[in-house]
């Protein structure tokens, strides 16, 4: 079997209704798009990804001319050749690696088409169902301390045993934050995780003090509390606070996960596969953080991260966010009232 072409499509649905925000930015339209990897024997191997112009340009160009002709199942050699063979010398991080990302997973998809095998089964298939949390709780014009709690009991009623709201944004006080969080927790009750995620607002003594003021509302996790590139901030956290310090989004390949993980600045790890460089990328990461006695928590997309939190021991739970149930490109995955994400035995990543 021949890999023959690379397909990518994008899908815009134009600008939302009520845009909304978390610490750092703003969204204001909605949209996406799916890459193709097709074969000569009649096999296409999918990934949902974004299409824009740099992507694009990776996709179509450089990892197409490395990709067509070889063999799709070789996937460990395909990404050494695309990781090598960049526009500038082999890239640690940035648009490259996400565009990498998308190139993996449609690889893994095809894998499991051509061996009748679902990915998760393929990668590892430690767990057969794995739990799940929305992510919610934006910011948006006009929204209440009321609406964001009537919001995250929704979820709740829709079976989500765990929660997440957003903090960060200087448009508000700490103080007020911290308003938000207790408002939540009255509201969702003790039973119910609550995760809390910064977007990487703060330095690490401003995090600290908020966290301090937020500590009896009993979060699950406190993410992204600090820059991305602050390791000391972070490792601070682990050390000074009992809540879990969540971290990882914004890292590419496992070399970026091992300064991470070192430098102890998480107790909970959230590469995300569609960026750090793919399903293949997140295994290894996935092996290195539970060498350390560390779990796995993948942000973004619930179809892939359910995968690969399926796939391995150290796998904590799935990142969800509830507008994914209405979205017009793929069907959602098998959420049930118990809270959990059911594995599907589709060959692939049973992707719709």
């Amino acid at each position: 079997m021949e890999i023959t072409e690379l397909k990518l499509t994008g899908v815009s649905f134009g600008p939302l209704e009520k845009p909304f925000w978390n610490s750092i930015k703003k969204t204001t339209t909605s949209g996406g798009g799916r890459l193709e990897i097709h074969t000569d024997e009649g096999l296409v191997g999918m990934a949902p990804t974004g299409a824009g112009g740099v992507k694009r340009a990776h996709i179509l160009g450089s990892m197409s001319k490395q990709l067509v002709g070889e063999d799709p199942l070789r996937i460990g050699y395909l990404w050494d050749k695309m990781y090598m063979g960049g526009a500038r010398k082999p890239v640690a991080k940035g648009e490259y690696i996400n565009s990498m990302s998308a190139v993996d997973i449609a690889l893994w998809d095809l894998k499991g088409k051509a061996l009748d095998q679902p990915v998760w089964k393929l990668a590892g298939g430690v767990q057969e169902r794995v739990e799940a949390y929305a992510a919610g709780g934006y910011y948006e014009e006009g929204k209440t301390v009321e609406d964001l709690c009537t919001e995250l009991t929704s979820y709740v009623e829709a079976g989500f045993r765990a929660v997440k709201m957003k903090i960060g944004w200087p448009g508000v006080t700490l103080r007020h934050d911290a308003e938000r969080v207790q408002s939540v927790r009255e509201a969702i009750g003790p039973d119910i995780e609550l995760m809390i995620d910064a977007n990487n607002a703060w330095d690490g003594r401003t995090a600290l003090r908020f966290a301090r003021m937020m500590e009896s509302s009993d979060p699950y996790w406190f993410e992204e509390p600090v820059r991305a590139d602050d390791f000391r901030g972070g490792a601070m956290l682990v050390e000074k606070l009992d809540i879990p310090v969540a971290s990882g989004e914004n890292e590419f390949t496992r070399w970026g996960a091992r300064d991470l993980i070192d430098a102890k600045a998480a107790d909970i790890i959230q590469l995300d596969p569609n960026t750090c460089g793919g399903i293949s990328e997140w295994l290894k990461i996935a092996a290195f953080a539970s060498a350390h006695h560390l779990k796995m928590a993948p942000h973004g997309n619930p179809n892939i991260g359910s995968t690969c939190v399926a796939a391995v021991d150290n796998g904590l739970i799935t990142e969800n966010y509830p507008t994914a149930f209405k979205n017009k490109l793929m069907l959602p995955v098998d959420f049930r009232s118990d809270g959990f994400i059911y594995m599907s035995d589709a060959p692939g990543l049973s992707i719709e």
